[in-house]
């Protein structure tokens, strides 16, 4: 026997293969070996089973909006419009007013918060994950303190702006308010993982004015945690229900009420259609929110 044979035979026995480089590299044992088969599957298998367990209701409910009628949560009888048709106030539902009149309200709203929450979170996300000052845990604790039951802050408007809680300033600004531990907290993660004061510092060495640095520097280097925010704040504050339940009295009806109306005491297939187009001005915003953060956030010039 040769000894390139015998070579191979013991590499074989611990375990060793020949590398690209000539060099050996060295298997660790029968673990890696079965971690490898079998490791990789499991985790496949655990993702796709909660990835089903999630979006399997979702389908059900859109699925459910289009049938004509319903066993137990199981649809029957395809393909129907009237759910939609009655949720959206077309035909002769006798609802009194312009359904997408008051969804759009109800998403001027809701940027409206989001974009209060880019004016003022993403400046305080900055100070606090870039300076060392006094009182900056404090300011990080006012920051996140907004992290309340709708409810609490709503019963706080009332009492203290009777007559402008339930206006669109009011419900603008509440939403902002609540929705703003998500921004800072989000944003600052993102500031975390840069090296603040490197970017700033080279940025002012080639000429750029803080303003400037900060506009066309840093803030497009934290744009996923920043879009991310954005993304969360609008979603939330479309749906905000316990703060505007509270505050709400009068005028164009927001999201929230929309669905108290279409959910509380209603079959179930309006609440699916309901919900169905939740979910579609949701994606249809995180869709936008996206591309307008991706398009909008670059250093890059022609």
């Amino acid at each position: 026997m040769s000894r390139e044979d015998n070579h191979d035979r013991e590499s074989a026995g611990t375990g060793s293969a020949a590398r690209t480089d000539g060099g050996t590299a060295t298997r660790t044992g029968t673990g890696v070996a079965l971690s490898s088969r079998f490791g990789r599957g499991a985790v496949t298998l655990l993702l796709a089973v909660v990835l089903a367990f999630l979006v399997v209701p979702i389908l059900l409910t859109l699925v459910s909006s289009f049938a004509a009628g319903a066993t137990g949560v199981l649809p029957e009888g395809f393909v129907t419009l009237d759910n939609w048709a009655k949720v959206l106030g077309f035909a002769d539902y006798g609802v009194q007013e312009s359904v997408p009149g008051t969804l759009l309200f109800s998403m001027r709203l809701a940027t409206g918060g989001m974009l209060v929450n880019l004016l003022i979170g993403v400046p305080i996300a900055y100070a606090l994950t870039r300076y060392d000052f006094f009182a900056r845990d404090w300011l990080n604790a006012v920051a996140i303190l907004p992290l309340v039951p709708g409810v609490i802050l709503g019963l706080a408007f009332v009492r203290a702006y009777p007559h402008n809680a339930g206006t669109w300033f009011g419900l603008v600004t509440g939403y902002a308010l609540l929705k703003s531990p998500f921004m800072v907290l989000t944003v600052q993660s993102s500031f975390q993982s840069m090296d603040l004061r490197q970017l700033e510092e080279s940025a002012r060495s080639l000429g750029a004015s803080w303003p400037r640095a900060f506009l066309t520097v840093i803030v497009p280097n934290a744009k996923r945690g920043i879009v991310a925010g954005s993304i969360i704040c609008w979603t939330l504050a479309a749906a905000e229900f316990n703060f505007t339940y509270m505050v709400y009295s009068r005028g164009p009806e927001p999201f929230a009420m929309f669905l108290f109306r279409n959910i509380t005491n209603a079959p179930f297939l309006q609440q699916a259609a309901a919900i169905s187009v939740y979910f579609c001005i949701v994606v249809a915003a995180i869709l936008t929110l996206q591309l307008l953060g991706n398009a909008g956030f670059t250093t890059d010039r022609d």
